[in-house]
């Protein structure tokens, strides 16, 4: 079995080089993941870049993303595959038209074929014979039902089809299931995987990143940038600024021509960070209130 990794030092060189700023706890389990051939569970806050790895990984080692987005109501027939029954009843219309004498059991045979199976995601991954990477995406939100053919899936890597046989995969892809914690998943599927915890990266490695995917920026305004989303992050909110949005709340500034963030900037652009009201409301207060912490030495000035 070939591996797509010679050590953790690599994944990480080679993350950096697609500009996803990895840490050694991160580049450790995709080695690992690569190395035993297990899913990885990434779990964290919405917008930490849990999707972003499983599609930093596909671009390094040069494979497909096979991505199935799951939700509410997510069943076999859109994981897995179903049949189109449309394209079976014209063939059957049209056998019977032609008057052929065929039996059932030789139009069920040839209705119940490759020509006739739309293929899902996971089955898709399975069937692969080119480099994949499959993303199951905020699996939190599917129900149980379905955390169990998941399980059926990524215990063996196969896919049983009545009509069909058994349908086993010819390489192992790199699976990462990720989940923002809105329920808890089960013991049998953690057992299953890798286990990681992407987090709100810390200031440093903050400032890295937006110098990293804002072109242009300067670092004076990417590090006011770190600083000032770490200090915001610390307020009770509904809802923290994920990564996506310091990014965009960056891009903002840059566009608007900012050099030094000041209280009027930092109201006037809250909204690009936080997306409920009360957590608008309250970062304003807190702006007001602490005019003085933009100047040197204060929380959100540049130090």
């Amino acid at each position: 079995m070939s591996f797509r990794f010679d050590s953790v030092s690599e994944v990480r060189t080679r993350l950096r080089e697609v500009d996803y700023l990895s840490d050694d706890g991160i580049a450790g389990i995709v080695y690992l993941a690569d190395r035993l051939g297990k899913p990885i569970l990434v779990e964290g806050p919405a917008g930490t870049g849990k999707t972003q790895l499983a599609k930093s990984v596909a671009d390094i080692i040069g494979a497909r993303l096979i991505r199935l987005q799951c939700y509410e109501g997510l069943d076999e027939s859109k994981a897995l595959y179903e049949w189109n029954y449309k394209k079976q009843l014209l063939r059957i219309q049209a056998t019977k038209a032609e008057g052929d004498d065929a039996s059932w059991e030789a139009i069920e045979e040839n209705i119940f074929s490759d020509d006739f199976l739309l293929t899902r995601p996971l089955l898709e991954a399975i069937r692969a014979t080119d480099p994949v990477v499959l993303l199951i995406d905020e699996v939190d939100r599917v129900e149980v039902e379905t955390e169990a053919l998941l399980l059926e899936i990524l215990s063996d890597y196969q896919v049983s089809i009545p009509e069909l046989g058994t349908i086993t995969a010819k390489q192992i892809p790199l699976v990462f299931l990720t989940s923002n914690n809105t329920r808890e998943l089960s013991e049998a599927l953690k057992r299953r995987c890798l286990f990681l915890h992407i987090d709100y990266p810390d200031m440093e490695r903050e400032k890295e990143i937006v110098l990293a995917k804002v072109p242009d920026i300067t670092e004076s305004l990417a590090d006011q940038v770190a600083r000032i989303v770490r200090s915001i992050r610390q307020m009770e909110l509904k809802k923290s600024p994920s990564v996506s949005e310091t990014l965009d709340w960056a891009r903002t500034l840059l566009l608007l021509g900012v050099e030094k963030i000041d209280a009027e900037i930092a109201t006037g652009t809250s909204n690009i960070l936080l997306k409920y009201q009360t957590d608008i409301a309250k970062a304003h207060k807190e702006f007001a209130n602490e005019g003085s912490a933009f100047r040197k030495g204060g929380p959100f000035s540049q130090q």
